[in-house]
């Protein structure tokens, strides 16, 4: 089956390519196992100096690397070259901090000597999506190449230059052959490479169903995951915060890769007495985006990465308005060559229905009004999603009350969720598990193997 590079913004195919045959997938993974053999014997010194070249390519080629990203599915180019410039610094992190974060720890028994060393495990099967096809690989294979594991990528199917791109980046960095492997293959080719023996661990970020898949496949064959999945993250308004800020914030956490983020704000939980102007500032700006070729500076919203995102996109704006829901700007797909949505805010949902509480891939927000802060937690902790939440207030013990009581894996208080590489990322709940990013990050595929002499 033909793995294509269509142009969101048009809906040209820019470029075909062949799914890898079995007898290939198997020279890869037969490469990965092998390489790892000796890949594991190099020194922190040796991948610090690759992984710096990395980072180094990353920002010499960012324009270049970030064309091709907004080719393959439709991210304004100023964010596809900030994406390129963020797998620099996630690069240069674990290149300067792999070494610390894996050094033994001595830990006093009654032994002679005792202490805890962290190890490789081995070849580790990623599977990525399209909408940060840089980010999502790079927080990834960072740690795990720093670590002294070797890199086996399934890339979403509509990103295939990016895929081939990043390969070609640690290849150039100077990494052994076979350190890092693209695999241009179909999803249905992925049960078997994750029951492979010489795979022994997986990481994911994608949709639920794609989660429960890979963490049902690795299950049955004892192989530790990592999954981070969709989110329906919060975005909380207090009235002691700084208005005009938190609205200006909360377009650009809804609008962001053009609504297309795990940890994007979806739903607006803003407290009574401030919920009128901030509707009004929010729907103004919204309204004020610039819609348009994403290879241009100026467009801050360009098309959703396929045809099949609008129409699940319109699909959940219909069921929220059967339900109930009002439109304040938006709600409609745009009559224009590509797959555009025009940006879209609702109110007057009722939190009890499914889609008040769903992950929305796409420009729309939703608005709650609520009565106090145990109102706004009680609807942000309403959904099955646990990725990340936003805060705003001014009041200590509002921050506190939030801190402890929000269902997520991230709080921000007073900022936008976002990943940083020297704060650990992940979820709860349906939102997966195991985390990317930091010391956390780069541990969780190793041996932690204990060491005791007499």
């Amino acid at each position: 089956m033909a793995i294509a590079s269509i142009n969101p913004a048009n809906g040209e195919t820019i470029k075909t390519f062949e799914s890898l045959k079995r007898e290939e997938i198997e020279q890869r993974l037969q490469l990965a196992a092998d390489t790892f053999r000796t890949y594991r014997r190099t020194t922190f010194e040796s991948r610090t100096q690759w992984m710096h070249r990395a980072a180094e390519i990353l920002e010499r080629e960012k324009n270049e690397l970030g064309k091709i990203m907004t080719l393959e599915m439709g991210k304004p180019i100023k964010a596809a070259i900030g994406e390129a410039e963020k797998c620099a610094w996630v690069c240069r992190y674990y290149a300067d901090n792999a070494a610390i974060h894996l050094a033994d720890q001595v830990v006093e028994t009654n032994a002679t000597r005792s202490s805890i060393r962290f190890q490789p495990l081995g070849p580790v099967l990623a599977v990525m999506p399209w909408n940060f096809p840089f980010w999502q690989v790079f927080r990834f294979a960072a740690p795990a190449l720093m670590a002294g594991n070797v890199g086996l990528l399934k890339h979403a199917s509509n990103v295939p230059q990016c895929a081939l791109a990043i390969e070609d980046i640690f290849r150039r960095a100077g990494f052994p052959e076979g350190a890092f492997q693209t695999l241009l293959v179909s999803s249905d080719a992925v049960e078997a490479i994750l029951k492979d023996q010489r795979v022994v661990a997986a990481t994911l970020t994608g949709s639920e169903p794609a989660g429960r898949s890979v963490a049902s496949i690795a299950g049955q064959h004892i192989k530790k995951t990592v999954l981070e999945l969709g989110g329906s993250d919060p975005f909380i308004v207090m009235p002691s915060a700084t208005l005009d800020t938190a609205v200006e914030t909360a377009v650009k956490a809804r609008t962001i890769n053009n609504g297309q983020s795990c940890i994007a704000a979806k739903r607006f939980i803003i407290a009574d007495s401030i919920y009128d102007e901030f509707a009004t500032k929010f729907v103004e700006r919204m309204r004020a985006l610039r819609i348009g070729d994403p290879m241009e500076e100026s467009t801050e919203i360009g098309p959703l990465a396929t045809p099949q995102i609008v129409n699940d996109l319109a699909e959940q704006v219909q069921r929220a308005l059967d339900s109930g829901a009002r439109v304040l700007t938006g709600g409609h797909k745009l009559n224009r060559p590509g797959n555009f949505y025009e940006p879209t805010a609702l109110d007057n949902l009722d939190p009890s229905t499914p889609v008040s509480c769903e992950e929305i891939f796409g420009p729309v927000a939703m608005l709650f009004r609520v009565g106090d802060i145990a109102e706004a937690i009680a609807i942000a902790n309403s959904t099955s999603f646990g990725l990340g939440a936003s805060a705003w207030t001014t009041d200590p013990a509002e921050q506190s009350e939030f801190i402890e009581s929000l269902d997520a894996g991230s709080v921000f208080i007073n900022g936008m969720v976002a990943s940083d590489p020297r704060l650990p990322f992940g979820g709860i709940k349906n939102s997966g598990y195991g985390r990317e990013l930091a010391e956390f990050g780069i541990r969780e595929f190793v041996n932690i193997k204990t060491v005791w002499v007499a």
